[in-house]
């Protein structure tokens, strides 16, 4: 049996790729597969590992051989899971794998935004400390997170890790009920006091941080839009490590011109990697932190990614497959 890898460089350099090439007899692995070379790749390969690489309905009609998809991520956006279907084709991905390298970004993003570092780390760079007339610095705002609350949108693996992380910090947290309907608080992590669910429009006007951690589906894209940013305080940080689909970009870049919020972090855009004409990355201000979606990127989450693609190879060999999508989804 012969498996192919589209997009190894997407894992970056340092892992070691030894369990899942071990678990068939023949591999080809690419750093990157363009487009038009997706067919001719796959084209003997009955177990196909890809990142990001579109696996589209050509694909599996052209392709009777392939048995199964491995997705070396939880977002299955770019395999078309119908097809996949009617092809016979099981669809894997990873589960949980980098909740500690996501929680651990999230916080730092909302840390950076609560001290001003950027900022305070530019006026250092640039000589502005050396010339102070005093031992330090308070030109930008330095605001305690202890007190504040952290409404969380997507209350799932991730959302209940950065609730936890959250609330050792002394936050309060809340998070937005699914249904859209306010409701009881109930016992979400064992050993831990319930979250308060609210609608989503009541966790926007309360929050003093707004983090998503939610799929993207159809009924969501760009759901955090203009009118849905109007319910947020002017003194309140926005924080996405989800997808980039979820947030009207424009909205979110004229709410921060406007002052109408404090600032916001991504780590996702709705184009990756991000083109010249993004434009969250043409907004002038220090109020919004990019980084390039790599919450997810501690080695150790990466290498757990290696493992559970070799265990979903084998377990599917074995008749037992794990991880399976079933599914049309987005996200």
């Amino acid at each position: 049996m012969k498996g192919v890898i589209l997009d190894s460089s997407s894992l970056g350099d340092l892992v070691d790729l030894t369990p899942i090439t071990a678990s068939l007899t023949e591999w080809q692995v690419y750093p990157f597969t363009r487009a038009k070379d997706i067919l001719p790749r796959i084209r003997d390969a009955q177990v196909i590992l890809t990142n990001k690489i579109l696996l589209d309905r050509t694909a599996f009609e052209q392709n009777p051989q392939i048995e199964l998809v491995s997705i070396m991520a939880t977002g299955s956006n770019n395999i078309d899971l119908i097809a996949a279907r009617n092809s016979g084709v099981t669809v894997c991905n990873a589960i949980a794998y980098a909740t500690p390298s996501v929680v651990q970004h999230t916080l730092t993003l909302l840390l950076n935004l609560f001290t001003s570092m950027p900022r305070y780390l530019t006026d250092t760079r640039e000589g502005r400390w050396q010339q102070s007339d005093v031992f330090c610095r308070l030109d930008h705002p330095i605001i305690e997170i202890k007190g504040k609350t952290l409404g969380i949108v997507g209350l799932g693996e991730l959302g209940h890790a950065v609730a936890l992380a959250a609330r050792s910090l002394g936050m309060e947290v809340i998070a937005a009920n699914s249904s859209g309907k306010k409701r009881a608080a109930t016992p979400d992590m064992p050993g831990t006091d319930p979250i308060p669910r609210v609608t989503l429009n009541e966790l926007l006007e309360r929050a003093d941080v707004v983090s998503l951690h939610c799929p993207l589906t159809t009924d969501n894209d760009q759901f955090i839009n203009a009118e849905k940013l109007a319910f947020m305080r002017s003194e309140a940080f926005l924080i996405n490590t989800a997808r980039g689909g979820l947030v009207d970009s424009q909205a979110l870049i004229d709410a921060l011109a406007n002052n109408q919020l404090a600032g916001a972090a991504v780590d996702v855009l709705d184009q990756e990697p991000a083109t010249a004409n993004e434009p969250l990355l043409n907004h002038p201000n220090l109020n919004l932190l990019i980084t390039p979606h790599n919450a997810w990127g501690a080695l150790e989450s990466r290498q757990r990614l290696i493992v559970q693609m070799q265990e979903n190879i084998t377990h599917y060999l074995n008749r037992a497959p794990v991880r399976m999508i079933t599914g049309p989804a987005l996200a």
